[in-house]
């Protein structure tokens, strides 16, 4: 059979860490008649050994099967458990301790997908795309299925198929039952601001050797240090493994996530005065009607600057937010001959989501359910594919009466609240009482040729995707070798209206598209430490909406254009692993151009070119991993989209005192003509470290640092974030035979007062910024059985 897998337990572990300590011990110690003591040989492995060595975990599912990190010509990082625990990687933003390139915006406070050299990319589970939501505005993702992520920077290789976002892609691999010892782990955590978790994951045989449960279970119930802030869910994982002979083995999950938490827009109104100073414009808007309710074009008359609180958010107690998914996955794979391997990969979500916000923007799914199977051919050196995916959605969408910057939020939170006028209703369709939201269809009831609704992403849509894939590696020499892969997907779409207006036939539309992609890697391994690489690929991707879904344009047509997009990568690495293995170096340059999704459903092309470094090193006492990057990330001769083009178009000229006004209004929905102007919210560089170092037996210690350069807020350069590090420690005592193990974990230990967008693209540069957290601790209590 292919890759074989092996699961420690984890008191098994500490078992064997304990055992290392009789044979020191027994050195020198005779026994009460004067005779040396009988020698017991403990046979085991140090606790270190059971984590793999630097580039040595495998990479599966995304390029083939039993690859390392040194097998693959493209940038990798594999993220071990053992390595998402010590870092304290609790969510996808934390991923940039432990791999470059990977700066992020905070996706309104809760990310849910990847941002990889400076551009959102795809969230894959056992190589199958899983839903993700509406671009950065998803669903938090929840670890406590995962034992490992893989970070993989471009887009993604043939046998993944064409996807939305190119800018890189994590792959999960799920936690795995083991089929010889049962061990189980409880962990309780506390945290400042009454944060609780607790997580309890036990793995147990059924049948020795031929099958196994998993069990994982996770409930967070978390405050905030922002204000109307929280975090409220449950994550129930359960694996199952059967091995029926040598040759097959079939893994089975279901996951069940149930989330609420808050849409949290950070503080608006970000000029250079509130980055530096922490000083805020006081003064609610007036729209030009007279209106102190935000709205477009509203202008603010300054009436003071005061120091703001950093908790103080752009949020609402009343907002709801909330969502429900359900993933089942299915893994068989058998070894039909010696040259002969077949592998089968199902997945099934259903996801739902609800989102109502005071400032009246609204995001419902009111179901979206995604289907992939893929079928894998092992030829030796060749693997052959097809692939089905299907996806069917229905959701509601209404951003279009949103006005951030307007809002004093030192104000009273009716500052922040936006009840629909009667002319902004008229425009919007009730879907239910008191809530509004745009129809999937424009439509010209007056007659005067002007569609007559505002439109955002309302949609009931179905695609079905469906894929031939061929890769091959070809050995030239013992030292060259290539890579190649082609793939065709062809897509057929579906969009209607849902919930089109009274008196008219609801607008639909179909469009099929054939998209193609492909690669090809030069490997040159000189000797077994050393791999040079050169990589070119193509991909064609789409460009979809909420739950993955179709839109339909002002002209209720599907826009051809959005399955029309062009991306390209060129990358050259060099990959380095001295003999002993215990540590591991990377080195990477590229050359990539996709596409950005705009607010507006309007697709922008970027160019990125940069330079990316990783090191790893395992000892028995002390880890280390380190990375840096270099991007410069341009708009490709494109149009780019902002909130407003800059944000003293919010104020007048009646304070020069406290800001220089433009009187313009905002929001202005600004579109600047196509340039190859400098991409905002993302820093030219960035670096990174995380270690970890055992001082004995009990006691351990470790930490991370990420550093970040400057870059500007806004696409015109007004407001810029200046350099800014992050520094985090923890240590922990072990006790009861090393099965206990206490851990205090410092985040933001020199309590900097950092600043990060709000979501990806700059779209809100000029009117929203996130406040990170301040310094606070968590105390986590694990005991392992």
């Amino acid at each position: 059979m292919g890759t074989k897998y092996r699961y420690v337990s984890p008191s098994l572990m500490a078992a064997m860490t304990a055992s290392l300590a009789l044979p020191v011990l027994a050195q020198g110690v005779e026994s009460q008649d004067g005779e040396a003591p009988e020698l017991v040989e403990v046979v085991g492995e140090r606790e270190a050994s059971t984590r793999s060595a630097p580039g040595a975990d495998e990479i599966n599912d995304s390029f083939g099967v039993g690859l390392s990190s040194a097998d693959i010509g493209r940038s990798v990082t594999p993220v071990a458990s053992w390595l998402l625990e010590a870092a304290a990687v609790e969510d996808i933003r934390d991923l940039q301790r432990v791999a470059p390139n990977t700066y992020s915006a905070t996706g309104f406070g809760a990310p849910s997908l990847p941002t990889l050299r400076g551009q959102l990319g795809e969230l894959f589970e056992l190589g199958l795309r899983r839903q993700a939501g509406n671009n950065g505005l998803g669903i938090p993702l929840s670890f406590n299925s995962v034992e490992q992520v893989d970070v993989v920077r471009g887009m993604p290789p043939v046998l993944l198929g064409a996807t939305q976002r190119t800018g890189g892609f994590i792959n999960l691999q799920p936690k795995r039952p083991s089929l010889t010892d049962s061990a189980g782990e409880v962990t309780v955590r506390a945290g400042e601001w009454q944060r609780y978790r607790t997580q309890a994951d036990y793995s147990t045989p059924l049948i020795e050797g031929r099958s196994g449960l998993r069990v994982s279970y996770e409930h967070r119930d978390e405050g905030s240090f922002y204000d109307y802030s929280g975090f409220d869910s449950d994550n129930l994982f359960v694996s199952h493994l059967l091995r029926p002979d040598d040759d097959s083995e079939w893994l089975l999950s279901l996951e069940y996530y149930d989330v609420e938490w808050t849409d949290n827009a950070g503080i608006n109104r970000p000029t250079q005065q509130l980055i530096d100073d922490g000083l805020y414009i006081q003064g609610q808007g007036v729209q030009p009607n007279g209106s102190r309710v935000p709205g477009a074009g509203s202008v603010v008359s300054p009436t003071g600057l005061v120091r703001i609180d950093r908790s103080n958010v752009y949020t609402d107690p009343l907002d709801i937010n909330g969502a429900e998914t359900l993933l089942l996955h299915s893994l068989y794979r058998v070894q039909l001959t010696d040259e002969v391997e077949f592998i089968n990969r199902t997945y099934y979500e259903h996801l739902e989501r609800e989102e109502i916000a005071q400032n009246s923007f609204v995001e419902i799914i009111d179901g979206a359910d995604t289907f992939e199977n893929r079928s894998e051919w092992y030829f030796g050196n060749t693997v052959a594919g097809v692939s089905l995916r299907y996806n069917d959605v229905l959701g509601y969408s209404q951003f279009t009466t949103e006005a951030d910057l307007p809002v004093d939020l030192t104000g009273p939170l009716s500052n922040r609240r936006i009840p629909l006028t009667d002319a902004q209703k008229g425009r919007l369709v009730e879907l239910r009482p008191g809530v509004f939201v745009s129809p999937g269809g424009q439509y010209d009831l007056d007659g005067d040729g002007a569609g007559d609704f505002n439109l955002s992403d309302t949609t009931d849509s179905t695609s079905l995707q469906s894929g031939l894939f061929l890769q091959h590696r070809q050995d030239l020499t013992d030292e060259v070798w290539i890579t190649a892969g082609v793939r065709g997907d062809w897509y057929d779409v579906e969009a209607r209206d849902p919930l089109a207006p009274e008196g008219v036939r609801a607008a639909e539309d179909s469009h099929s598209d054939f998209l193609k992609s492909g690669s090809a890697s030069l490997h040159y391994r000189p000797q077994d430490t050393l791999t040079f690489y050169a990589t070119a690929a193509y991909q064609e991707s789409t460009s979809n909406s909420l739950g993955g879904g179709n839109v339909l344009g002002g002209d209720n047509r599907i826009n051809p254009l959005n399955f029309a997009t062009e991306n390209e990568l060129y990358e050259l690495g060099v990959k380095y692993q001295p003999e002993g293995g215990n540590w591991y170096a990377e080195g990477t340059l590229f050359d990539q151009t996709r596409s950005l999704r705009n607010r507006d459903g309007s697709n922008s092309g970027i160019r990125t070119q940069g330079a990316e470094l990783q090191l790893a090193y395992q000892g028995e006492r002390l880890w280390a991993n380190m990375g840096a990057s270099y991007l410069d990330a341009h708009f490709d001769d494109s149009a780019a989209f902002q909130d407003a083009s800059q944000v003293a178009d919010a104020f007048d000229n009646s304070r020069p005192d406290i800001i220089e006004g433009t009187g313009a209004g905002a929001p202005n929905f600004t579109a600047f003509p196509a340039s190859d102007a400098r991409v905002p919210g993302i820093p030219e560089w960035s670096a990174s470290a995380a270690t970890g170092y055992r001082l004995n037996a009990a006691w351990s210690v470790g930490g991370s640092a990420v550093v970040t350069g400057e870059y500007p807020l806004d696409y015109l350069q007004t407001v810029e974030i200046p350099v800014q590090f992050t520094l985090n420690a923890n240590v922990e005592y072990r006790f009861n035979q090393q099965q206990t193990a206490l851990r205090l974990d410092i985040f933001n230990l020199t309590d900097e007062e950092n600043w990060a967008p709000v979501f990806e693209g700059g779209y809100f540069g000029s009117t929203l910024v996130f406040p990170e957290l301040p310094r606070y601790a968590d105390l986590s209590l694990t005991h392992r059985f």
